[in-house]
């Protein structure tokens, strides 16, 4: 799994011009679901994600997480983060995983980091969405869990 996560002031999906999800203070990510990811790497994700210290304490440090500050999520499925462009101009999406696997491990990362008392707000998986988000910093950091 790829998680592009940006720290936000704040964020906010639309399909057709409904807002479907909106959050203030927290992170924006946007997941993308290899074919051969399994549960295990969204539990990585999972674990690793509600700890990330990248909001500023007292002293104007990156030193607290985004439970420490209350924040929220929006979540966002996105495919095209296993794009593959070394040949061509038109990138490959073969690496990217079905709907029939992604849908259910996009998800069960969802309930994840529900479960670990944040608000999560998403798209919906497959729509075109018009996302909005003021980049706080701009602070964004990349996990992929063929590199842990």
């Amino acid at each position: 799994m790829r998680a592009v996560i940006q720290r936000v002031s704040e964020a906010e999906v639309k399909i057709k011009g409904t807002s479907v999800g909106k959050i203030e203070r927290g992170f924006m990510i946007l997941l993308g679901v290899h074919e051969e990811d399994t549960k295990a790497d969204a539990d990585y994700l999972i674990r690793k994600i509600p700890l990330l210290r990248i909001f500023e304490d007292a002293e104007g440090k990156m030193n607290q997480t985004i439970q420490d500050i209350g924040g929220s999520i929006l979540s966002i499925s996105q495919f095209t983060l296993y794009a593959d462009t070394k040949k061509g101009n038109r990138p490959s999406f073969i690496k990217a995983a079905r709907p029939e696997t992604a849908i259910p491990l996009y998800e069960y990362f969802n309930q994840g980091l529900a479960a670990s008392g944040l608000k999560v707000e998403t798209g919906e998986f497959g729509a075109d969405m018009q996302v909005a988000l003021i980049n706080d910093g701009p602070v964004t950091i990349i996990f992929d869990t063929r590199d842990k």
